[in-house]
């Protein structure tokens, strides 16, 4: 898909995106893949493998450093990327995006800086019972270190939260509430705005984990009114080893540095040290310029396409993945079927039938999904199971992928003398 391609003109040819992809020529064991992990990770456009290319055939320099050509060409893209994430998310202040190496070590900044000032005995930390481990470890941690309380947002048997007793889950007590936009599993999107009125009226901050809603719906962190937010480039297209730590600027200057080094400092002595502006004082050392740079192109992907376009395309096609595979006897989806307020992570399991055997099964007719915990094993203890399949939407997928996993489904079956 041309990058002059605008918005308004655009149709969802999906088999003109699918051939951007150069990945998904590929032939995985004789058969066409049929690519359904991309909650893990999505496959990249050829204009984001051509711009990380370019970055080290043209520009390849350290940034904020130099004062030759070569320096100045890498900062300014490397900046510009920055410009534009604050605007794709909402329209914030540059200086409120940090760059990290993933939303993991996002989430990990915010503990290890803002929750080791913050927190102290006896104070309320709110999970929900549908985290990511990323979202769940560090606050479990960071309680045990000082002797906070972790409480937990209920889930209701379709995969919802259970915002029934929301009132006495965030109390006075509550110094943070830390959930995930989108459930990785289950694909819930969870009422974010909500539990962010209730948990301000509180006192309490707000961290939201978007690393499954970014790459798959308009987000709006300034209407949100999050207190940070946390999301990852390998989910949209872009380059791993990037994430962003999106972070009001009033909290964040009182944060101290999460990593000490190189271009977090504005003096340095034997006896004084003082911190750069943000957003550098969160930036030591020498980050992944080019992924950082590369995303900026896949902004652009995803900005040309228009992010309405995207969600409105990815409901339409995971109410079809849910009607095909719940044909099946014996296959229980988990999570929610009606697709308000879900994404296109299409978790399921199968009563005869480890996860692990079908993703095996799958994969030797082409079909790649997830199978196992998928970083959420107290999730799984709620939903009664050890373990899922999970089949992730996005933008190049089609109804005739969904058909051939409806199809090997039932193949797989046969086989293992299940049908």
């Amino acid at each position: 898909m041309s990058t002059e391609t605008t918005k308004k003109d655009f149709l969802f040819d999906v088999q003109k995106i699918k051939s951007d992809f150069p990945i998904l020529q590929r032939k995985i064991n004789g058969h066409r893949l049929v690519y359904l992990d991309s909650g893990a990770s999505t496959q990249k456009p050829i204009e984001v493998i051509d711009a990380h290319t370019d970055y080290f055939k043209k520009i390849n320099s350290n940034i904020h450093r130099g004062l030759h050509t070569l320096a100045e060409d890498a900062t300014n893209a490397y900046e510009k990327t920055r410009s534009h994430i604050a605007k794709f998310i909402g329209g914030t202040k540059t200086s409120e995006i940090i760059f990290t190496a993933g939303t993991t070590e996002s989430i990990n900044l915010v503990a290890y800086t803002w929750g080791e000032t913050n927190i102290a005995e006896g104070d309320e930390i709110v999970i929900t019972d549908m985290e990511h481990h990323a979202n769940l470890v560090p606050w479990v941690m960071l309680a045990k270190r000082k002797n906070a309380i972790i409480k937990r947002i209920p889930i209701t048997d379709e995969g919802r939260l259970d915002l029934s007793d929301i009132q006495n889950i965030i109390t006075e007590k509550t110094k943070l509430v830390s959930l995930t936009h989108m459930s990785n599993v289950l694909g819930t999107v969870n009422p974010i705005k909500e539990i962010v009125q209730i948990a301000h009226q509180k006192g309490a901050v707000v961290l939201a984990d978007g690393a499954q809603s970014v790459p798959h719906m308009p987000v709006d962190v300034v209407d949100l009114d999050v207190d940070f937010y946390a999301f990852s480039a390998h989910k949209m297209l872009g380059p791993t080893g990037v994430g962003v730590l999106y972070g009001k600027e009033d909290i964040l200057d009182k944060m101290p540095p999460f990593n000490m080094g190189g271009e977090m400092i504005s003096e340095v002595s034997f006896e004084r040290i003082t911190w750069a502006e943000l957003p550098h004082k969160f930036e030591a050392g020498t980050p992944n310029i080019a992924g950082v740079v590369t995303f900026d192109t896949a902004l652009t992907y995803l900005e040309n396409i228009g992010m309405e376009n995207i969600h409105a395309y990815e409901t339409k096609l995971t109410a079809y993945a849910i009607k095909k595979l719940i044909q099946i006897d014996g296959l229980k989806i988990q999570g929610p079927y009606n697709t308000i307020n879900r994404g296109g992570a299409v978790s399921f399991t199968d009563k005869n039938l480890h996860p692990h055997d079908i993703s095996t099964f799958l994969d030797s007719k082409g079909i790649a999904i997830r199978a196992g915990h998928h970083c959420a094993q107290t999730l799984m203890k709620r939903m009664r199971t050890i373990a899922t399949a999970r089949a992730s939407l996005y933008i190049y997928n089609d109804e005739a992928d969904i058909d051939a996993l409806h199809d090997e489904l039932f193949a797989m079956r046969r086989y293992f003398g299940h049908e």
